[in-house]
């Protein structure tokens, strides 16, 4: 028999809200034949490393490093050629979240690229008995403030070395010139198309069909887009000219989003999140991110000699499965802007809440997630990359558009797709802390995490995957720090992840024996073919502290690369 979940909350909490998956949540199977990465061992390099959801952006960001250029400059490289080649995950008309270590500084910062949700937005439109209120959610409507191009600039200007051409030269002959498309974008480019304005048709179809795998798809416009970022920095996307292009698109199309909004837009620069984990600091995305689960999933396993229990045997994955519900109702009852209302977490990552909340746990028994009565979508479409160079800075970054090709909006002449990030905010009861409030912080579910051992960053790593995300990112962890997994096993080693309102996903790589296990405790076992995307890397030292051996992983979910330099 299922026990009911006890929830211990604060006096003071009077509402829960919500940022979760709808009863229909599916992963999509993304090993794309002939394409997925297949290594078996990490790769390595002694100078450098880059590792991304796509060939030819590991190649950018190498290329970066070969020039002479720092882990900042390879990331922007890097991000700006996924625009390119993964226009349906992320790109200057999207969002994210950075988090970098300085090596010079010995500093950890996370660089939010989410903004602010647009001044004139009515959330009302987004809720019943508003006519459309639920295409309100997917459409122009749903467009928030961009952020990734200021985020560029603004890791560039606080630590990049290479100019602006440089960086960018290998997206823009990408675009201009026109690559092969994957079989996964081709898919994707498949399922949208009856979406996209003549515009975007024209682009990524032919002939009034969609282009296939192995079609060369030329950007013109985004290299166009690319050159005048060069020429001007993210200012020409946010309150320029290509801003204004945006603009008339939106105003056109009664979207909320402003050139004033544009114009407002800045990249903020906070303070990581950390926990100590088994003797290593984890550190991710303070608000207003909502990483913080995934360091309460961390701290709750803290509690349990994780190792002696065995990788994925069945008594691990109970508890990190009942560890990953409660964390994902903290998620829910407590994120917010840390403007206007921060997460307690003082309390939640504290040993002493870990301590009572693993005590609490059922070993025996799964138990029943009650889920706050509102569900939302959260998107899967989105991209994650890891880059180091050879004097230890680190990037590691998650951007996305929210669904793919985010609002479905290509902005005539630029070659952006614009995001549909606010489908993602929660619409009742009006004016709970995760509504589409006007002008506030956009909340975003992305966990880059850096792992510091003996002072200094040894790993960095992430994951697409909505809110798996929180769920994955804690698993390579312990493969890495319980079980000393080489980055590559860690990285594709078999996962689980908690969908509401009762599903466990067990990937279908795990054994029959443990799926039969899970379920004979009382979960709700269902097998999917994958979860996330994720990449990973690791350094190594001598011991002056000079970094001499990198390795790193693209998971094998994926068709993503990781290369040394």
């Amino acid at each position: 028999m299922k026990k009911t979940l006890t929830l211990l909350a604060f006096a003071w909490l009077t509402l829960a809200a919500c940022e979760k998956q709808p009863e229909t949540f599916t992963p999509e199977p993304i090993v794309a034949a002939g394409t997925a990465n297949t290594a078996e061992r990490p790769a390595t390099g002694a100078s450098g490393m880059v590792s991304s959801a796509h060939p030819r952006a590991t190649q950018a960001g190498l290329a970066t490093l070969e020039k002479g250029g720092n882990a900042f400059d390879a990331a922007v490289a890097v991000a700006a050629m996924l625009n390119v080649v993964e226009p349906n995950m992320s790109g200057v008309g999207g969002y994210g979240t950075i988090l970098v270590y300085d090596a010079g500084q010995r500093q950890t910062r996370f660089l939010n690229a989410s903004g602010r949700i647009p001044r004139g937005v009515d959330a009302d439109v987004f809720r019943a008995p508003t006519p459309n209120y639920r295409e309100n959610r997917r459409g122009p409507k749903a467009v928030s403030t961009p952020g990734n191009a200021n985020a560029w600039q603004a890791m560039l200007d606080a630590y990049g070395t290479l100019p602006r051409a440089d960086i960018f030269e290998a997206a823009i002959d990408a675009a201009g010139e026109g690559f092969p498309i994957s079989p996964r974008l081709a898919r994707s480019i498949n399922s949208a198309f009856d979406d996209f304005s003549d515009y975007a048709r024209s682009m990524y179809g032919r002939d009034g069909t969609p282009l296939a795998a192995g079609d060369t798809l030329v950007q013109k416009d985004l290299a166009g887009t690319l050159r005048a970022m060069v020429d001007q920095g993210g200012r020409v996307i946010h309150g320029g000219s290509v801003g204004q292009a945006i603009d008339a698109a939106m105003q056109a199309a009664g979207s909320f989003l402003t050139l004033e909004d544009l114009a407002e837009n800045e990249a903020e620069w906070y303070e990581p999140i950390r926990i100590t984990y088994r003797g290593h600091e984890v550190l991710t995305a303070s608000p207003p991110s909502t990483a913080f689960p995934a360091l309460i999933r961390l701290g709750l396993m803290s509690r349990f000699d994780v190792k002696a229990l065995g990788h994925n045997t069945p008594a691990t994955l109970h508890r990190f499965a009942e560890a990953t519900k409660h964390a994902f109702w903290c998620r829910l009852a407590y994120a917010g802007d840390p403007e206007v209302n921060p997460p307690p977490l003082d309390t939640l990552l504290s040993e002493a809440y870990w301590q009572q909340q693993a005590a609490a746990m059922d070993l025996e028994s799964a138990t029943v997630f009650e889920p706050p009565q509102v569900v939302v979508a959260e998107g899967m479409n989105t991209t994650h990359f890891v880059v180091a160079d050879r004097w230890g800075n680190i990037v590691s970054a998650t951007q996305t558009l929210g669904n793919s090709f985010g609002s479905r909006i290509l902005v005539e002449g630029t070659g952006i797709w614009l995001n549909n990030s606010l489908a993602y905010c929660t619409f009742e009861p009006a004016g709970n802390p995760m509504d589409a409030h006007a002008g506030h912080h956009k909340l975003s579910g992305d966990v880059p995490t850096i792992i510091l051992r003996q002072g200094k960053p040894w790993a960095a790593l992430g994951t697409p995957g909505g809110h798996t995300i929180g769920q994955t990112v804690p698993q390579m962890v312990m493969n890495l720090i319980d079980f000393g997994m080489d980055v590559q096993q860690a990285v594709a080693a078999p996962r689980i992840s908690f969908i509401e309102p009762d599903i466990l996903a067990v990937e279908s790589r795990m054994v029959d024996s443990t799926r039969n296990a899970l379920a004979a405790l009382g979960h709700n076992v269902r097998t999917y073919t994958s979860l996330g995307n994720a990449h990973a890397l690791v350094i190594e030292y001598d011991a002056a502290g000079t970094p001499i051996r990198f390795t790193g992983a693209a998971d094998p979910r994926g068709e993503g690369v990781a290369q040394g330099l």
